[in-house]
């Protein structure tokens, strides 16, 4: 597997199952991880805009280093159900990841319009827009950030990295 692409999660410990899942997709795939957890007295949502490569050295070199990158989140929009958003921009690599999330029964929307604009991980500010090839911003909801959903969607995203060797 080619190390250059990477998988990372910004608000672990406060999005239930970020790390996890981001570590554990990283693992399968030998894939490189970038992860932001906080201890579990701790909650403060700083967006991923004002997370700053030129201010963290870590992250720089992280974006620096991957082609693209998977940043997994959680959500809490009830009026969604439960469902799968898959943002950022790199739009093809969405796609793909949708069809792969859609073979293991796990319910997706790759389309923009669809998303609400706050989940849809544009800004060029954004880490996932930051390596060279842009990535996918998946926005999961709690339901999907527990250990039976996580299998399919760690053999999904897994499924996606290993191909792209």
């Amino acid at each position: 597997m080619d190390a250059r692409v990477g998988v990372m999660a910004l608000h672990g410990g406060l999005e239930f199952g970020t790390s996890r899942l981001a570590k554990s997709i990283a693992q399968q795939s030998a894939a490189s991880l970038y992860a932001v957890v906080q201890a579990s007295d701790f909650a403060w949502h700083l967006p991923s805009t004002q997370y700053d490569p030129t201010v963290s050295p870590n992250l720089g070199r992280f974006l620096r280093h991957v082609r693209t990158v998977f940043s997994i989140h959680g959500y809490h929009r009830p009026e969604l159900g439960d469902v799968a958003l898959l943002g950022g921009n790199n739009r093809s690599l969405a796609h793909t990841l949708h069809g792969a999330l859609s073979s293991q029964g796990i319910p997706a929307i790759s389309d923009l319009g669809r998303i609400p604009k706050a989940l849809r991980g544009q800004h060029s500010r954004n880490p996932v827009n930051g390596p060279v090839e842009a990535g996918v911003q998946l926005e999961l909801p709690r339901s999907m950030r527990q250990p039976v959903p996580l299998s399919g969607i760690v053999a999904a995203v897994t499924g996606v990295l290993v191909g792209m060797v």
